[in-house]
């Protein structure tokens, strides 16, 4: 069956990089203001093993670490020691030096044990089957979904990024139709709002449709081109696809003009695929003034975190990918004196057990810990509560180490949307589930 998504993604694929609304005439000198604000989600698909991202230093909590992920665990010549606000000690995994350096100037915070809840749940209560517990845990495609909708009971239409988007265009925070959430990564639930739709681009990549040049004779084929999609066919699906391939035909033209206005910068990105996905971005958030936005979502991913096997040289390779790139964006909205208008934050399917595998990986878990990074954000502090490191103990679902959260994504991406600009009176709408804990805000964002 063909869905809007699905004629959508075939004037996607007919232009090659550019997909879905039109937005109207770009502003052609509209200013920045300071009331601007940018959240940038950086999704590390196959499930990140967070329990080697950050380490507990104190005696008690690394001598349980060591003892219980074994092959994994990481000897502290191969932590860099930070010191939290609260003079707790932590290390990060070495290979993450940059993401480091910003938690200890403060730039950069960690929210841990954040997952996927109905409503707080406890060993007992999960054990016995006492209260909601969220969909096919443990499963790669339904935790992805249930991050990008908040929606932990069941499959939901839209993302919470969509909601929020939703409710950017209803309050007209925008001053032009321009989508308010952009992907640099391929289509997404998180940016599907009721009423809005994502806009996605591949990064480095021609905005423009395929084919056609600056010559006569291919601007007369691109004139008839443009004529025959605004000619009534009388097939309500063939002309679906020709409105949207003509409103993404001219969205790319436009969204290229803006991109054309902006000089280059000076910040260097890793020419890895989250760091030209960040660039993107950056170069985005850069001409926003142009585009008239007030609100802009983004969203990234970055893959191969499914470490069943070969875990530690897995994240050998993909951290100082992770870290560099994070840091890179983050000096890149210092050069644009937009550091305090932008937060940029982690999502995963979900953490890893924190027992072994047999070949020296992990298998798929529950709650982790996730990074939030922005001049915005109250740096160098652990957010939420750290697991026990006990097989079978308070937080593990069975003896494995799967912890069960103690942060909701509700309340994660609610702290992040309050800073964004989505009222108290609204989060319900955007965050159904909120409702359910008593806790709404955790307070890493001023």
């Amino acid at each position: 069956m063909f869905s809007r998504r699905n004629i959508i993604r075939m004037g996607a694929a007919s232009l090659g990089t550019l997909a879905l609304r039109r937005f109207a005439e770009i502003p052609a000198l509209a200013q920045a203001g300071s009331d601007y604000r940018a959240l940038v989600c950086v999704f590390l698909y196959g499930g990140n093993d967070s329990n080697n991202t950050i380490v507990p230093m104190d005696d008690a909590s690394f001598k349980a670490y060591t003892a219980a992920r074994d092959i994994l665990g990481i000897p502290s010549s191969s932590l860099t020691p930070v010191e939290s606000v609260s003079g707790a000690p932590f290390g990060f995994y070495s290979p993450l030096a940059e993401v480091a350096s910003m938690f200890s100037s403060k730039e950069l915070a960690v929210v841990a044990n954040v997952g996927s809840l109905v409503q707080p749940l406890t060993r007992s209560q999960y054990q016995a089957a006492q209260a909601p517990i969220p969909a096919n845990l443990f499963s790669h495609a339904d935790q992805q979904l249930q991050w990008q909708s908040s929606i932990a009971q069941g499959n939901s239409p839209t993302g919470w990024g969509g909601r929020a988007a939703d409710y950017v265009a209803a309050q007209g925070m925008n001053s032009s139709a321009f989508p308010t959430f952009l992907s640099v990564a391929g289509n997404t639930l998180e940016g599907t709002g009721a009423k809005t739709q994502l806009v996605a681009i591949s990064p480095g990549q021609s905005l423009q449709l395929a084919g056609f040049n600056n010559s006569a004779a291919s601007e007369a084929r691109l004139s008839a081109l443009t004529n025959l999609l605004t000619l009534t066919s009388g097939v309500s699906l063939a002309q679906a696809a020709n409105s949207t391939l003509s409103m993404s035909m001219a969205d790319a033209k436009a969204l290229a003009a803006a991109l054309g206005k902006a000089g280059p910068l000076s910040t260097q990105f890793p020419t890895t695929t989250l760091g030209r996905q960040l660039q993107q971005v950056a170069q985005i958030i850069q001409v926003q003034s142009e585009l008239g936005m007030q609100r802009q979502v983004f969203f990234c991913s970055f893959g191969s975190f499914d470490t069943h096997t070969g875990e530690l040289s897995t994240l050998n390779s993909l951290y100082p990918q992770l870290s560099q790139a994070l840091a890179a964006f983050y000096s890149a909205t210092e050069e644009l004196g937009m550091a305090q208008n932008v937060t940029t934050f982690t999502e995963s399917d979900f953490n890893r057990t924190f027992q072994p595998t047999s070949g020296d990986g992990s298998d798929h878990a529950w709650g982790g810990h996730h990074l939030v990074l922005g001049g915005a954000v109250k740096g160098g502090q652990i957010y939420g509560t750290f697991p026990t490191f006990q097989l079978g103990g308070p937080d593990d679902t069975d003896t494995r180490g799967r912890w069960i959260p103690t942060t909701s994504i509700d309340q994660y991406g609610a702290t992040l949307c309050s800073w964004f600009g989505i009222p108290d009176s609204a989060m319900n709408s955007v965050f159904p589930n909120l409702a359910n804990f008593s806790t709404r805000k955790l307070g890493f964002l001023g």
